[in-house]
């Protein structure tokens, strides 16, 4: 009755989907595996391998109960009845499709080793984010065995925001559920359907053919991406004229044709999944002969790297035109708040560039130093990775904040003023600080898309 449900990968997307399905339905039985012995020890222990607010109490109720970790891929594919496939499909980085194209050799591998230790017709639900038409790369393969086995293989993109996945995944805007338009695979669609209905109101389920479903994922994140890079392309006219661009985005964020959602200006886009999708979305319109297309999308991430850029060049020209031997302290190296995850967070890119300037770096994150030391492990420079943002601070030049977390705008910056070297900076890079406030203490303050609040004399 399709009662055992297998995930093969045990990330941010595996982890906590597996979790919240395990929580809603007692009476299925769920096991996510990995071959990182080392994560799935950390999913078995207190201290779980990602940080996401909910997560730990939603995992504490299932594990043990219905909800298991093993490294022993094998086994699990065996048991299993319905198979999530949530393994990492990252930018390709050799080859035809360089820079651009998914890797897909772990999604291929986990395809083979479902033939090899399967006994019996299963579902096999694609998870993780993948180019469109690939499911029929995936049936191939699975059709391909000599065992004489079905193999129904679905679309079921994540939509998750890290810091809310746990708050998404149980009250989400929509699930979608894309399938072969087959008798068989609609079945199949109705048994997950069956699933989700657990907790989902059933007009939130959004069912679609399966090529629908795997496009509708990169084209998700690829208009929320535009969004960041439009607003920050503004952010710089902004800075320019002398218009805020707090403002002007509260403005054009009350026509309810626009919406307010993603309208904040920063130093851009980060994660595992916003650079990646939109690249593959470039490569698929290439290779289906659509250049014009392709850099339309392609721009979205050249002024997501131009809005990185651009505020370390703000950093220099404000300092003095040189931050050799100066220390700054950055505040926050996630991509966003409420994670720990770093991945291709816009920190990593702007401390690169400091660090060719032979600044000197002091790091504070409230949850992600230990992925902020592997980021730059091996680059060249003066780097320290500290506790408390305090320590961070002294005898630093400047502060640059990089995360948005809530915190940041409620610590002791007159205490933070004193320490500090003067005249004393401060580049705000999410615009979470009190910038009028900071101005009187002392600061010299430049924000994203607004006009500097400066003592000096000359304000470029």
């Amino acid at each position: 009755m399709n009662k055992t449900i297998l995930c093969i990968g045990a990330g941010y997307v595996g982890g906590p989907t597996m979790a919240v399905i395990a929580d809603r339905c007692p009476d299925y039985k769920v096991m996510v595996v990995d071959i990182d012995a080392g994560r799935i020890a950390a999913w078995q222990s207190e201290q779980l391998p990602i940080y996401e607010p909910g997560l730990n109490d939603v995992v504490k109720r299932a594990r043990n109960r219905n909800l298991f970790f093993s490294t022993d891929v094998a086994a699990g594919i065996r048991e299993a009845d319905i198979i999530f496939v949530s393994v990492n499909t990252p930018t390709k980085m050799f080859g035809a499709g360089a820079g651009r194209a998914s890797d897909l050799q772990y999604w291929e591998k986990t395809a083979r080793d479902i033939i090899e230790n399967s006994d019996r017709d299963k579902i096999v639900v694609e998870k993780s984010t993948l180019p469109v038409r690939t499911a029929e790369a995936m049936n191939r393969i699975l059709g391909s065995n000599d065992k004489g086995l079905h193999f129904d293989v679905l679309s079921n993109p994540e939509f998750l925001a890290e810091g809310t996945a746990i708050r998404d995944l149980e009250s989400p805007d929509r699930v979608l559920i894309g399938a072969m338009e087959t008798p068989a695979g609609l079945k199949a669609q109705q048994v997950l359907i069956d699933i989700y209905t657990r907790w989902v109101p059933r007009e939130k389920i959004k069912t679609a053919n399966i090529w629908s479903s795997e496009l509708t994922k990169l084209v998700s994140n690829a208009m929320l991406a535009q969004r960041i890079s439009s607003v920050n392309s503004i952010s710089a006219l902004c800075e320019k004229t002398a218009a805020n661009i707090q403002e002007v985005s509260e403005a054009i964020g009350m026509d309810r044709r626009i919406g307010n959602r993603f309208l904040r200006a920063s130093i851009g886009f980060g994660g595992s999944c916003f650079k990646k999708d939109i690249l593959n979305l470039v490569y698929l319109c290439e290779h289906y002969g659509l250049p014009e297309v392709a850099k339309y999308w392609e721009q979205v991430v050249l002024m997501n790297e131009y809005q990185e850029a651009r505020f370390v060049e703000n950093i220099i020209a404000s300092m003095f035109n040189t931050i050799a031997g100066k220390r700054i302290a950055i505040f926050g190296f996630a991509f966003k708040a409420d994670t720990g995850d770093t991945r291709e967070s816009p920190a990593i890119y702007v401390s690169r560039l400091l660090l060719e300037e032979h600044a000197q770096l002091a790091i504070f994150d409230p949850k992600a130093l230990a992925n902020a030391k592997l980021e730059l492990q091996g680059v060249a420079g003066q780097v320290e990775y500290i506790t408390d943002p305090y320590e961070a601070a002294k005898g630093a030049h400047a502060i640059a904040v990089l995360t948005e977390w809530p915190e940041f705008a409620e610590y002791d910056y007159e205490r933070l003023y004193r320490i500090m070297e003067k005249p004393a900076f401060i580049f705000d890079g999410r615009n979470v600080l009190d910038h009028r406030k900071l101005y009187e203490i002392g600061f010299n303050v430049y924000p994203i898309g607004q006009r500097a609040l400066a003592h000096l004399e000359k304000i470029k």
